[in-house]
């Protein structure tokens, strides 16, 4: 047995380390982010534009301060010519090949970044998706604009944005004969973001806008639900196999107990040796024959064969390696192991009576200690084994004839 929970904790370690390590990865799947804002060589690349009211008659300026990798820069001068003055800073996702493209962006819920500019105002978020009932592509003013206000400083500004609270503008239902009440929009073709002056931003003075540590983070909770699945199944394995592999193992203990103890060696092959020492075989024979009896103690031994109390110990301890309770014990309980084999009727408390136990619970105890089964279990393993052990009866009986 101890093979097995050696087997056993090794396994359940490996399990353990599995489990973690799947943890690890499917949270990390569960929560993915996508950083814009340093943008990384290869694949998809984001290149910045600006846009102004002057293409709608107005006179504000934009310009581009930066265009490294990193952020994205705006200088510009709201101007009151317009109505409506207004400025912004697109970034148009590209191909490796320059190509205009959209991304899905439908697992994120949340986009962060750090906003700095001066003066200190509140400025435009928006995101233009393409809807294939009205939008034409690379025509952004046909794709849906979805947008949000938030603040900025000069100190900069953490600021996180929920996608999914996004309004688009009213203006934009008319100028694309669109109902107004299809507020709704989806995020699995994001062609454009852009960052642009509100309402409230001043005018008339030189101002910045930079946006830098553009992220996106989301949110996938299949990928909690894969891990549910696969933790329960692999313990569900687990637990099938450690209850198959204990009942075998213990089958082979038991199987192996049963050979060694019955029938016992210790009485069965001393009975075929041909003892010099009269009075070590007197003790022996004498113990082998009276196991049975709940009032056997050394000092029955004693009365019975002669021999003072240092000679049997020293018997025992010579030819067995044992102590008389535990010589005793070994007698009992393997006479039992064969009662419970061979006598599916009787009951366990009656089993422990006949071989000398008059407390049933220690008996219990006793025997799941030598054979690793309380005495229920072991009869159900025994008559689960092909070939019961059965040769010890006759062997003893003829030893007591």
């Amino acid at each position: 047995m101890q093979e097995f929970y050696k087997k056993a904790l090794l396994t359940l370690i490996a399990l353990l380390v599995v489990d973690a390590l799947l943890a690890v990865f499917f949270v990390y799947r569960t929560f993915p982010t996508q950083t814009l804002l340093p943008a990384h060589s290869g694949g998809n690349q984001w290149h910045f534009g600006t846009y102004s009211d002057v293409a709608t008659g107005g006179a504000s300026s934009v310009r581009l301060h930066d265009t490294s990798r990193d952020r994205l820069r705006f200088d510009f001068k709201l101007a009151d010519a317009a109505a409506y003055p207004f400025v912004a800073a697109d970034m148009v996702v590209d191909n490796d090949k320059g190509q205009q493209i959209h991304e899905d962006w439908s697992k994120f819920r949340t986009i962060t970044f750090v906003a700095k500019c001066a003066p200190a105002t509140s400025l435009m978020f928006e995101v233009s998706t393409f809807d294939e009932k009205v939008s034409k592509p690379g025509r952004f003013e046909t794709y849906r604009p979805p947008r949000t206000y938030f603040s900025c400083s000069e100190q900069g500004v953490p600021v996180t944005l929920d996608l999914a609270r996004l309004v688009i503008p009213e203006w934009w239902f008319p100028t694309v004969k669109e109902d107004l009440a299809r507020q709704g929009y989806k995020l699995d073709k994001v062609a454009k973001i852009m960052f642009g002056t509100s309402t409230a931003t001043p005018r008339n003075v030189d101002a910045y806008i930079e946006i830098s540590e553009l992220t996106l983070h989301g949110r996938d909770y299949r990928y909690l639900a894969a891990l549910v699945v696969i933790i329960l199944g692999g313990w569900v394995a687990f637990g099938v196999w450690f209850f198959l592999a204990h009942a075998r193992a213990l089958l082979a203990s038991v199987d192996s107990k049963m050979k060694t103890n019955l029938p016992l060696v210790a009485y069965r092959q001393l009975t075929l040796e041909p003892y010099k020492d009269k009075e070590k075989a007197s003790v022996l024979r004498y113990i082998a024959s009276a196991y049975t009896d709940p009032k056997l103690d050394l000092e029955a031994v004693v009365e019975a064969t002669g021999a003072n109390r240092y000679k049997i110990n020293e018997v025992l301890k010579s030819e067995l390696g044992m102590t008389f309770t535990s010589y005793v014990n070994k007698l009992r309980l393997t006479e039992a192991s064969r009662l419970l084999a061979e006598k599916s009727s009787a009951a366990v408390s009656e089993i422990a009576y006949l071989v000398g136990y008059a407390n049933v619970p220690y008996f219990n105890k006793l025997f799941k200690e030598e054979f690793g089964c309380t005495p229920k279990s072991f009869r159900m393993l025994a008559a689960q084994q092909q070939e019961p052990a059965g040769s010890a009866p006759s062997e003893q009986a003829a030893y007591r004839g």
